[in-house]
């Protein structure tokens, strides 16, 4: 499966962007013959199989994401895609109209269709995999900002664990998100109270995280004919690095980076620890 922070830098510095999601994606991919027989299902009125690839399965992102690597071939330095989600992107919207009439006849070729409803056609920003992404920016949704700004704070371990999971598909736009995020996740250890002890240690964290995201943050998208520079950080309890790229005489965030220390690495000198946030 690619990476999506990859997908998103490639898609950040782009002019005119459009996106495409295929309808049902999976139900339009069939299974090989031998293969039918181990997707049945008993029910109360008969032995049910699939013809088709069925949602739900281990491999069925997998197999349908090498079905779309294999239909975008040749068009890597202008489309891609996570699973059905099929993004083109081009730097000026003649060469994008181009683009995009060659993505959609191989995707007619191929016998798929897309649900037009859920398009977007060429944008100077559009939203995708649960981002805002394009005219070199890079950012979170807004309505999962919005969602977070009204999170009350968690009371139970399943709460916590929601919690960060949100807060941890964003991670790369907060600094320091693992040291501060450390003492959350200690709650949710095998052992640990629930409902949980909530200290004003942990909701000092949980504050933090919620005024990171909801300030609307926004990071570069990287150019890689441009030189990187990253600023490293260490403490007793965390590691922390950014990424940045100068626009303009000015050095911009492209990513934040952090970890918890784990107990070997905590008796590390400061140095130790700065090399090691670099690695």
């Amino acid at each position: 499966m690619p990476r999506m922070d990859t997908l998103l830098d490639c898609l950040g510095p782009a002019k005119v962007i459009s996106t495409l999601d295929l309808s049902k994606g999976f139900w339009q991919m069939e299974l090989d013959p031998d293969a039918i027989a181990k997707s049945a299902c008993t029910t109360p009125i008969g032995l049910y199989e699939f013809t088709v690839l069925p949602f739900g399965l281990l491999n069925s992102p997998a197999s349908f994401q090498r079905l779309i690597n294999n239909l975008l071939q040749g068009c890597e330095q202008f489309a891609m895609a996570y699973i059905d989600d099929i993004a083109i992107f081009s730097q000026d919207f003649k060469s994008h109209l181009t683009h995009l009439i060659t993505v959609l006849g191989k995707i007619k070729q191929a016998g798929l269709t897309v649900k037009a409803k859920k398009c977007q056609w060429a944008l100077s920003e559009v939203a995708y995999l649960v981002h805002r992404v394009g005219g070199g920016h890079i950012a979170p949704l807004w309505d999962k900002m919005e969602a977070i700004r009204g999170w009350p704070p968690p009371q139970t371990k399943k709460q916590v664990r929601a919690f960060l999971g949100l807060a941890a598909y964003y991670r790369r736009f907060v600094p320091g998100f693992g040291a501060t995020a450390a003492l959350l996740h200690k709650l949710t250890k095998k052992g640990s109270l629930d409902p949980v002890v909530w200290k004003q240690g942990c909701q000092e964290a949980f504050d933090t995280l919620k005024a990171a995201l909801v300030k609307q943050p926004i990071l570069k998208a990287p150019l890689h004919d441009k030189p990187f520079y990253v600023v490293t950080d260490a403490s007793d309890v965390g590691l922390g690095a950014v990424l940045l790229q100068e626009h303009q005489e000015t050095r911009n965030p492209m990513a934040y980076l952090s970890w918890k220390l784990i107990p070997q690495e905590r008796s590390l000198s400061s140095i130790e620890k700065e090399c090691l946030t670099i690695v």
